[in-house]
This record gives C-alpha cells, structure tokens and sequence, in this order.
C-alpha cells in the first residue's frame, strides 16, 4: 500500500510506525479462530488457541511481531493490544510477510479491523516519537515537550524533567 509518487528507496508506508521500546517488550496474544485456520475438510476442528508473540514495531496501519513457533495458516488474527497509552485494544490483522531466522518468526501484520479512536491514537504516538527524534538529531534543547503523546513510552536520555523516568 504504497503513495503513487513514492521514489525509489523512499519509506512507502501510509502510516508512520515506531519501534519497539524498553517498555512494551512483553508478549502479547495472538488469538487464533480454528474456523479460520485452512486445513483439510476432513479434520475435526480445533479449539480456538492463543499464541505469544513479541511486539516489534506498531503503526495505525499495521504491526510487526516475533514468533517463537511457526504462525498459522489463517487468513486473520485477533489480538489485543496493551502497551502504555492504549488499553485493550482489540485488532485484527492479515498477515501481510513472514520472514524465518531458524525458529524464529518475524511476522508483519495489516491492520483490517481497529477502531477510528486507537489508530488516531497510535498515529499520534508515531508522529509525536518522529518530532522527539528530530529534535534529538538536531540537538535542539528542549528536545522533550510537555505536549507529547510519546513520553509513557520514551526511554530517551533526553526525557524531559517533568516525566517519570
């Protein structure tokens, strides 16, 4: 899902994402719909199952997750995220690119049902984290605002004072 007038080598996203920080790296659930698993007419069907997954990368549009075991056949997955600033978000996603370094998955995930509210909200964090990092890049003095959405997340040196380390 790429803008028409992207160049070569230029960042093709809709959505600005943001990595993975010091406190969101705790697992989250992948629940999985056995109706939604592909598999042979002629097996029995399964309970629905959780899988953990590491959260790598989060933006309105989509995420990037760690597995630890390969990801299921399915067409969607639903997840709920917690991660400081948003609570209990429920998602689901497509599975978009799955990459494997020997028992592990790196699995890139489309968002296809979120609500309006969280993926303003996450956008926010985007944007807010890509501001912080120009400032830093740019050693401008106060490189931390009271304003930003980010600072529950931030493990930057550079943290503003007025926040809880």
């Amino acid at each position: 899902m790429s803008p028409k007038n992207a160049k070569p080598g230029q960042d093709r996203r809709r959505h600005p994402r943001f990595a993975v920080v010091e406190r969101m790296v705790e697992p989250i659930n992948i629940n999985i719909d056995s109706s939604k698993i592909v598999r042979h007419a002629h097996d029995a069907p399964n309970p629905p199952k959780s899988q953990p997954a590491i959260l790598t990368d989060l933006s309105a549009g989509g995420m990037s997750l760690i597995l630890f075991m390969a990801p299921p056949k399915t067409k969607t997955l639903d997840m709920v995220l917690n991660i400081p600033g948003l609570s209990d978000v429920a998602v689901q996603g497509q599975v978009v690119r799955i990459s494997q370094k020997g028992e592990t998955y790196n699995v890139g995930i489309a968002f296809r049902k979120i609500s309006r509210k969280h993926q303003i909200s996450i956008d926010r964090l985007a944007h807010d984290n890509l501001d912080c990092d120009i400032r830093v890049a740019l050693k401008l003095p106060e490189a931390c605002v009271p304003t930003c959405k980010f600072q529950a997340l931030c493990a930057k040196p550079q943290k503003g004072p007025y926040w809880t380390k």
